[in-house]
Order: structure tokens, then C-alpha cells, then sequence
């Protein structure tokens, strides 16, 4: 099998496997062959899990299925499309004749399926909020006549705090952040509050003590007597996310702060000691007595923590660092991501695994749903470590997740204390060896700061310091950006022996990338060294093709012999050499299309199975739904599945030359103020001029959230077709501004004709042609509810809503049978349907016992402001 049995797979949503399974069969006989797999269940799959590990039941593998291939030279086949984020399994396997099944050998292929918005560009910038008040232009806050009054109050049992940073301090800094820096990932450490007295450690409180999971510390908001503290953490998140920052946060779920609430209403879900005393966690060899561990090993706690993050996520959280993740068992993880992915799917989760074995990390990367890892290159320092370091990276985002290279975290001292240089080289390193551009730093490395940041505390930043590094890491991030060979599936190759004290490092962008036939390419030279220079050997050709430094940085002087390149690299030295500079805007417009053609694959599988979706170029997709949404989302509808062997691309163009596709129901902000009917299996477009997000709910579902995405006039989302007939609510949100809410009423999947003790006779039936004209009745015919009502009314105003001409007012009908007249009303109404014309039936008498049925049907002539009236 190709990929073969027990491979590990990380892929992105709208990307595309091809499964072969290579066998030639016996010639007696026919044979078949199928893919087992979960993948295209998600939801059942999420539902499984939950169900099984929170002990409400399982469906038994209710989201396998099996999907027929497709014969091809040597085997068979199947190409599908990925539109779901999850880990996934898969196996071809052959039938014969007889219905006996061969199997490869190994076991099930795994498939990480990661958010299309992370395949590159995701430079990180750790913000401990506290730190950006008053003492965000220190150099240092120890040893200050300031700490010298506040510990002899400390000695006199004064609990003592000085004032904190807050959210709209950290908020005034986003331009510098996300514009001067070019960082794309606001990552928050955790924002709850703390002991402030009982168990207190430090000047502060440790920030991973916290006393409430979705509480938040009141130190960190301004009073004022408009906005909550939720409100102004939302403040945060919608001003991030407006200067296009993704926005990360710190939680904690192994342990609490002494006091808790968890730990006052459910002491029994904390570990004791033997002595049965409450249990403070540790790691190398220190014990944190500020805290108290969690027992996660029951299911009850694990629902508690997911809706925790659910409420951060609906506070606009894309994603999570879990502190001490790998402490907290894989069966408490699997259920609280698929709990949080059932409404957020989008979610991000950082494992900080760092003391952990690679086997916790590896399975919490693929079987746990996780999809990114701290790296550990930052305690890597010669080349030969570095260099195999390296290569477990690479080989890691490639099948279980991607590790992310932090320069410097808020646990370890910080690089500026070692020199300008040295803070630079370490900087470099992380971000030119980086997967998908996952490079990270925490505040103050931009300044050069030097007092290490520890979390009891408040310590400086050095800000506005002359000497920094803005311009570097903003010419490194702008790299990462923009620059191919730093996206998703970039080829990453060693040139050199690490053993020569170089780390040089080969990086081909994906042909998938690449708008060209050509692989642009680069070439990373660093030599970690603080104090010699070493010597670099290449091809001679190869070398004098890379003539531009993507840094800004002077070339670096090589001699040569007949075949080579001799170049000395000089001390903690960092390059990236190409042989030109990527047009600019390469970056913004990949990720432009990749994230139209996943909104494309995500419409697709709302209507289609995967196996229905046959080949495409993502790049057609993406230009399609961004230049009329409206039609791709018909055309969608209509898409014959049958054609699934055929370029998708075609299959969906020859859908979009039928004569009878269905309609797509546009709605925006303005449509907030009234109740917009839509029938079943019927697209919803919302479209608006600025990004925004989108819930969409309905009494005792679970909300659905949405992102939109940029097409050629605005932004819109895709809402999918359902024939559930019910009242949903849309709440859309644009950056700082009030949510816009609005209602829409599903409506049945198919017409009913109520009988006589069904039919609500003070009801009314509203029929609409799609340009303007109406008719509204009372089911009691002829009889007038309101002004509005009418038998043809009209907005005669071309392109706005306006109030209603009545053409005319009413219907009143009369049967005439053999004589005997009979007024068609209430009291001799039996059958009543609606949908999508409207239909009475009526019974009367025509004399000498004789009863005549008859049915009126009105409907509005879709493109004409015209009645019909038939009987």
C-alpha cells in the first residue's frame, strides 16, 4: 500500500492523497478492492470518542466505511480530498469473488489533517500581559528602593502588589508586534488570576496558579463602568485578529492555584499524598508548592475543562499552549479536543511536552488530535547536536506535527545576556530551520532584555532600548512569509556534515507551491560556533547561482578550485542564500488561494462524500469561489456524483450549465432586522465588506462558528443546506464592533397537507417570487389579518427594501356546485400545505348527500410580480 501500513501523514484541509494498493491478483476470478477509513466522518468520529471515553457508550466504529478504488495498471486506486481537520486512519485492502479479504501488512495508515490557515507564516510572539505596564522601559525591577519598602512590609505580613500591565497596555503595542515585527501569532501566557494572599509565590502570583479555569485576573483590566474584564479580553483578541494575529493562550489544566474553585467544590478530583495531604506537581527536580494537582483520569473533570476552552474560544482564542501537556493522560486529551472541535474545528493545540518522552509527544501529535510540539532546539547548541536535531524535526512535520523552534522561552535565561550576537545567531537558527515558518520568541528579545522573566514576578523589557533587533526579526518574519521555500511541504536536505561545525541546509518549495515549472530554492549556512570560523565546501556551480543574501546581509567571499567553493563561514554567523528574491506579495496571495480552495473542499463535502470529489487544480477552485461565490455554491449543489472519476473542475462546470439550480439565499448585516425563510437544501451566502466571524446556532445543537474568507468583492462564509426544519440564529461579528444578529427559518424538506385537526386556521401562508413580489393569506381564506396582508403586493423599488405596494388586497372564493353555493373558508377547510405554492382543500356539498372536493392552489411565478390562481 502506498502510503504504506503504519505511515504517519500530516496534511492541511483542501490538500489531496492519492491511495494505491500495488498487487497483481490471481487471473482466475474478479477481485476488487476498497479503502477502509474514517476519513469524511469527522463529527461521528468526535461523537465516538466522547461517547466511548466518557462512559455514555460507543458506536463500535461507527465512522469506518469502506470506499471502492478504482483499477489502475499494477493495482488499484483512489485520490481524495481533505476536508475535515482530525487524525484519521486508512487501509486498502482486496476481495475476491468469493468475498475473502487480503490485507498489507502493518497496521492502520494515520493522517493529521491541520487547519489550512497554519501551512505557513506562523511567527509567534509570547506576551506575558503583566509585563507591559510600568515596568515595560526597565531594564531591571531587582534591587529597586521600590522592592526594598514593599518586602518590609512583606516582613510585616502585608500582601503587597504593585500595579500590572493590562490588556489595553498589551493592545497599544499590536503595531509594533504585527506590523513592525511582522508576527502573525499573538501567543498569551495564561490570564487568570492568582493567589494574591493565601499560597501566594512572589511579588505576584504565578500566572499557572490560577484559581479559576475561565475567570480572569482583575489586575489585568482598567476600571471603568462600560466594559467587563471579558470585555476587554475580547478587546484584545478582536484588535489582534483585526491586524491579522491569530491569538494563542496559556491554559493549565494538570494542576491549579491553592484555593481554587475546582478544588473548594470538587476536592476530589486533586491527587493526595499517602499522608493525605493535597499533591504539588514538580519536574527536574524542583516541586511547586504553589500548586495542587489535578487527577485526570476522570471523566467528569475532562468535561469541565473542555467547556473552559470552549468559553476562551467564544472569547475569540484560536488556539492553546497546553502547559505540562504530556502530564496529562492521552484518553483526557482525545475527549476535551474533540469536544472543543466539535464547535471550534479550527482550534490549535500546542503541546509543551519539553521533559516529556518523544513517544507521549509523537502520540498526542497524531492519536491525541494535537498539531504542533515546543521544539527543543533552544537547548541545542553545537552543530552535531543541532544537525540531528534538525533532521527529527523535519521528519516530524512531516508525519506527526510540527515543532515549533521557540529562540527563547519565558522558563530559560535570556540569549541577550550572552551578547547582541549571540541573541541574533540564536534567533536565526530558529527561524531558517523552521517547518511551515514556526518560529517563536517571548517579549523583550526584540530589545535585547536581559533580566530572565520569572513569572512570580514582574520584570523588564528593555523597551525603546537603541539597541535592538526590530529590523532583523522583521527581515527574518517578512522571509518566512513571503519566501516559498519557508511554506508548507518545503523539501529540507543537509549539504554539509554538521560534524565540519556548519549547519547548511538545502530548502526546495513544494512544486504544489510554485506558479511556474521551475522549484525555487535556497540554500541556509550557519555556523553556531561563538568563537571560530569553519569552512564550507560546495559544487562551484552550485555556489555562484545563489546570487542574492535573503537577509539583506553582504554576500559572503569563497575561493575556488576546479569543482569547488571554499567558503569560511565566520562566527555565529547566519545566512540564506538564493538566486533571487521571491516576487513580492508571493506569500499573502498563496495564502490567499489556499484558504479560498479550503473553503471550496469544506462547501464540497457539505454536499458530496470525499470519494465523489475527484481531481482538481486548488488554484481553479480558489479563482472560481473568489469570483462568484454564488454560482460555485449552485453548481456545488447540483455536481453530479456520478462524474467523480472526472476532473472535479469540469464535473462543477457542467453542473453550472443547468437551467434548473437552486437558488443560493445571500444575507448580510442589513438582513439582521427581519426573519429570512430558506428552503431545504438551500446554500446561505453571508457576505460582508470586512473580515468577519460567524455563529451559527439552534435550540439544543451545538453552535457552529465560521470564518470568512477573502474573495474578490468582500468577504463571505458559506452556510450549508439542511432539510431540518427549524430556527437558527446568526451572530456575526466584525473586529471591535457589536455583534449583528439575525434569525432564519428553515423550512420543511418536503410540502404537507395538514388534515382538518392539524390545520391552524388564524395562520397565515407567505410566497415570495424572488424580485420583489408577495402574497400574503390568512389559511382562513378571505379573511384579513394585518395591513400587510394582500393577494399580490410589490416592492417597487429597484435594489433596496422598502415598504409594500398592495396590488391587490385579497381572495375570496365561492364553489358553485349544481346550485348549491358554498363561501371556501375555515369551516369547511380540510387540508392545508405550503411549500412551495400554497394549497387549500376544501369540502362542500352539491346537494342530495353529493360532497365535492377541490384544491386551490396559489403561487407566485418565479422572475414575474405575477398571482396564478389555480383550481
Amino acid at each position: 500500500m502506498v502510503p504504506h501500513s503504519g505511515a504517519r501523514l500530516l496534511r492541511h484541509l483542501g490538500d489531496r492523497i492519492t491511495f494505491t494498493l500495488q498487487w497483481t491478483p490471481p487471473a482466475e476470478g474478479t477481485w476488487r478492492a476498497f479503502l477502509r477509513t474514517n476519513l469524511g466522518r469527522a463529527q461521528r468520529l468526535r461523537d465516538e470518542t466522547i461517547a466511548s471515553l466518557g462512559g455514555t457508550g460507543t458506536f463500535a466504529g461507527a465512522s469506518w466505511r469502506d470506499i471502492a478504488m478504482r483499477p489502475v495498471d499494477g493495482g488499484w486506486q483512489l485520490d481524495m480530498p481533505m476536508t475535515e481537520i482530525g487524525y484519521f486512519s486508512a487501509k486498502a485492502y482486496a476481495v475476491d469473488a468469493e468475498g475473502r479479504q487480503e490485507w498489507p501488512a502493518g497496521i492502520d495508515l494515520g493522517i493529521s489533517i491541520h487547519p489550512s490557515d497554519y501551512r505557513t507564516s506562523n511567527s509567534v510572539y509570547c506576551a506575558f500581559t503583566r509585563m507591559f505596564g510600568a515596568t515595560r522601559t526597565a531594564a531591571t525591577t531587582r534591587d529597586s528602593l521600590r522592592d526594598g519598602m514593599l518586602e518590609a512590609l512583606d516582613r510585616e505580613g502585608y500582601a503587597v502588589i504593585p500595579p500590572s500591565g493590562t490588556f489595553r497596555d498589551l493592545i497599544r503595542e499590536l503595531p509594533h508586534i504585527s506590523e513592525r515585527l511582522g508576527c502573525t501569532i499573538l501567543h498569551l501566557l495564561p490570564v487568570g488570576p492568582t493567589p494574591t494572599t493565601y499560597a501566594r509565590y512572589g511579588r505576584f502570583g504565578s500566572p499557572y496558579a490560577q484559581e479559576d479555569l475561565t475567570a480572569i485576573d482583575p489586575a489585568l483590566v482598567e476600571f471603568d463602568k462600560r466594559t467587563t474584564a471579558i470585555d476587554q479580553f475580547r478587546e484584545l483578541t478582536s484588535a489582534a485578529q483585526l491586524r491579522g494575529c491569530r491569538v494563542f493562550l496559556d491554559i493549565v489544566i494538570n494542576h491549579t492555584g491553592w484555593g481554587a474553585t475546582l478544588q473548594d467544590a470538587h476536592p476530589e478530583w486533586f491527587k493526595r499524598n499517602p499522608d493525605g495531604t493535597f499533591h504539588s506537581p514538580g519536574a527536574w527536580g524542583n516541586t511547586w508548592e504553589d500548586l495542587v494537582e489535578l487527577d485526570n483520569s476522570r471523566p467528569e473533570l475532562w468535561e469541565v475543562i473542555a467547556q473552559a476552552l470552549i468559553t476562551w474560544c467564544r472569547r475569540g482564542v484560536n488556539g492553546f499552549r497546553c502547559d505540562a501537556g504530556y502530564m496529562v493522560p492521552l484518553p483526557a486529551w482525545q475527549y476535551i479536543v474533540c469536544r472543543v472541535r466539535q464547535e471550534f474545528p479550527r482550534t490549535i493545540f500546542l503541546l509543551e511536552g519539553l521533559g516529556g518522552a518523544w513517544e507521549a509527544t509523537e502520540a498526542l501529535l497524531t492519536a491525541g488530535g494535537m498539531q504542533w510540539a515546543y521544539s527543543e532546539l533552544f537547548q541545542n547548541f553545537e552543530a552535531v547536536s543541532i544537525g540531528s536535531y534538525l533532521q527529527h524535526c523535519h521528519g516530524a512535520a512531516a508525519s506527526r506535527g510540527v515543532l515549533i523552534h521557540y529562540s527563547e522561552t519565558h522558563d530559560n535565561d535570556r540569549l541577550a545576556k550572552q551578547g547582541r550576537a549571540w541573541a541574533l545567531l540564536r534567533n536565526r537558527l530558529s527561524a531558517l530551520t523552521s517547518d511551515a515558518g514556526a518560529y517563536g520568541f517571548t517579549a523583550g528579545v526584540e530589545w535585547l532584555a536581559q533580566e530572565k522573566l520569572e513569572v512570580h514576578q514582574s520584570r523588564g523589557l528593555n523597551w525603546g532600548a537603541d539597541e535592538n533587533l526590530i529590523a532583523e526579526l522583521a527581515a527574518l518574519n517578512r522571509l518566512l512569509a513571503n519566501d516559498p521555500v519557508f511554506f508548507d511541504g518545503a523539501m529540507i536536505s543537509p549539504v554539509a556534515d554538521p560534524a565540519t561545525g556548519i549547519i547548511a541546509l538545502r530548502r526546495v518549495a513544494s512544486v504544489d507551491q510554485a506558479d511556474h515549472a521551475d522549484q525555487r530554492e535556497a540554500l541556509v549556512v550557519i555556523n553556531p560556533d561563538r568563537d571560530q570560523p569553519h569552512t564550507l565546501r560546495l559544487d562551484a556551480g552550485h555556489w555562484r547561482s545563489l546570487r542574492v543574501e535573503l537577509l539583506g546581509q553582504q554576500l559572503p567571499t569563497a575561493t575556488f578550485t576546479d569543482s569547488e567553493a571554499i567558503i569560511e563561514v565566520p562566527p555565529l554567523s547566519a545566512w540564506c542564500l538564493a538566486a533571487s528574491v521571491a516576487a513580492p506579495g508571493t506569500g499573502d496571495d498563496y495564502r490567499l488561494r489556499r484558504a479560498q480552495a479550503a473553503a471550496t473542499y469544506s462547501a464540497l463535502s457539505q454536499v458530496c462524500s470525499n470519494e465523489d470529489l475527484g481531481p482538481a487544480d486548488w488554484r481553479a477552485l480558489a479563482a472560481w469561489f473568489a469570483a462568484d461565490p454564488v454560482r460555485f455554491l449552485a453548481a456545488a449543489a447540483h455536481l453530479d456524483r456520478s462524474r467523480s472519476s472526472v476532473d472535479l473542475l469540469a464535473a462543477l462546470q457542467l453542473a453550472a450549465t443547468s437551467t434548473d439550480l437552486p437558488p443560493v439565499v445571500r444575507w448580510s448585516a442589513g438582513d439582521a432586522s427581519r426573519d429570512l425563510p430558506v428552503p431545504p437544501g438551500v446554500w446561505i451566502l453571508v457576505r460582508d465588506a470586512r473580515p468577519f466571524r460567524l455563529t451559527l446556532s439552534s435550540e439544543g445543537g451545538i453552535p457552529r462558528h465560521f470564518e470568512s474568507v477573502a474573495v474578490d468583492e468582500g468577504h463571505v462564509a458559506a452556510l450549508p443546506p439542511t432539510t431540518d426544519a427549524q430556527w437558527q440564529t446568526l451572530e456575526l461579528v466584525r473586529g471591535e464592533q457589536l455583534p449583528v444578529t439575525g434569525r432564519i427559518l428553515r423550512l420543511r424538506a418536503m410540502p404537507v397537507m395538514h388534515q382538518h385537526n392539524d390545520v391552524d386556521p388564524d395562520g397565515i401562508a407567505l410566497l415570495t417570487n424572488g424580485r420583489g413580489g408577495m402574497a400574503r393569506l390568512g389559511i382562513d381564506l378571505g379573511r384579513i389579518h394585518s395591513k400587510y396582508d394582500c393577494l399580490l403586493g410589490a416592492n417597487l423599488h429597484p435594489t433596496a427594501p422598502s415598504d409594500r405596494h398592495i396590488l391587490a388586497k385579497r381572495l375570496r372564493a365561492w364553489l358553485n356546485a349544481d346550485g348549491f353555493v358554498t363561501p371556501l373558508d375555515r369551516h369547511n377547510l380540510v387540508g392545508f400545505a405550503a411549500s412551495p405554492a400554497a394549497s387549500w382543500r376544501f369540502l362542500a356539498n352539491a346537494g342530495d348527500g353529493r360532497m365535492v372536493t377541490i384544491e386551490l392552489t396559489i403561487d407566485m411565478l418565479d422572475g414575474r410580480n405575477t398571482t396564478v390562481v389555480r383550481v
